[in-house]
């Protein structure tokens, strides 16, 4: 089982240069890759994309790339020495014409359009690749391992939580069978302080009572969440992504603790009920960080 937060770095060097990747994730329900690169990375953002999501189903992905090239491998200067001398001949025929000497800067061949130019062609995005993704794979391996770590914690926290949820589930269960003994005795002393007294063996009672034990029997809830817990045990024990799952079986527990509140008329029950619901709340808390 894995988290769904984690840190990776990853590095790889060509004749290109040097790529350093750094991938941060945090927690999201749907899976989400951010890739912040140049523009001249653009076309193979979608293949960085797909190989980050082939390691990692949910969570929002930050993957940052920085390409480090060789000392004197950036722009190149370029001179139009045809237009420079034509430039410097512009200026003479100036000095001449107005009788004082007048001589071109190196601003004026600055600012004059095309006598300098600077060659941005930037980084070619196949041959980029090929440093990319020996730097894209040390450090998603180095996210995994994070996950994967975190992951295992949460999992020894979820099975403690789920060992307390369990034993609330028992104690309900005990106390279940005694709640129609309970009401017949209830009732018979409601009966007696309104000064009514009746057969025990009386057929209208019976019924009552047995009405009573059929709308507060709570087996089937509790045999649903015996296979819930178990289902879920089963999830942080597996290798597969299971957090949505596991959300899924949180409500379902939920809903049959209701019902079991709802159905047993008691106050110890009641109780049981809520402590169940508050430590259900902290297990759902934690789901929410698991892939």
């Amino acid at each position: 089982m894995h988290s769904m937060t984690g840190f990776g770095r990853g590095s790889a060097t060509t004749e290109l240069g040097t790529a350093t990747i750094e991938i941060a994730c945090v927690n999201r329900k749907q899976a989400e890759v951010v890739v912040q690169a140049g523009r001249d990375l653009a076309t193979i953002e979608g293949r960085i994309r797909k190989n980050v999501l082939e390691k990692v189903s949910r969570g929002r992905i930050q993957v940052s790339i920085q390409i480090d090239r060789p000392a004197g491998s950036g722009s190149k200067v370029q001179v139009d020495e045809a237009l420079a001398e034509a430039l410097e001949s512009a200026f003479k025929s100036i000095s001449a014409r107005i009788g004082r000497q007048v001589e071109a800067s190196a601003a004026d061949f600055m600012r004059s359009p095309g006598v300098i130019t600077f060659d941005e062609s930037g980084i070619d995005p196949e041959a980029a690749w090929l440093v990319i993704e020996p730097a894209l794979e040390a450090a998603l391996a180095q996210v995994l391992e994070t996950r994967a770590a975190e992951g295992s914690d949460l999992a020894k926290d979820l099975s403690a939580r789920l060992d307390t949820l369990e034993h609330i589930k028992n104690r309900i269960a005990a106390l279940a069978p005694m709640r129609p003994q309970h009401y017949r005795e209830t009732l018979f002393k409601r009966l007696r302080d309104a000064g009514l007294e009746l057969d025990l063996d009386d057929e209208r009672v019976v019924r009552e009572i047995g009405l009573f034990a059929d709308r507060c029997d709570i087996s089937e809830e509790t045999t649903r969440l015996d296979s819930h817990i178990r289902r879920f045990r089963e999830y942080l024990s597996g290798s597969e992504p299971a957090g949505r799952s596991l959300d899924f079986l949180c409500q379902e527990i939920h809903r049959e603790f209701n019902t079991i509140g709802s159905k047993a008329s008691d106050a110890d029950i009641a109780q049981n009920v809520v402590t169940a619901k508050t430590e259900l709340e902290k297990i759902r808390e934690q789901v929410q960080n698991i892939e």
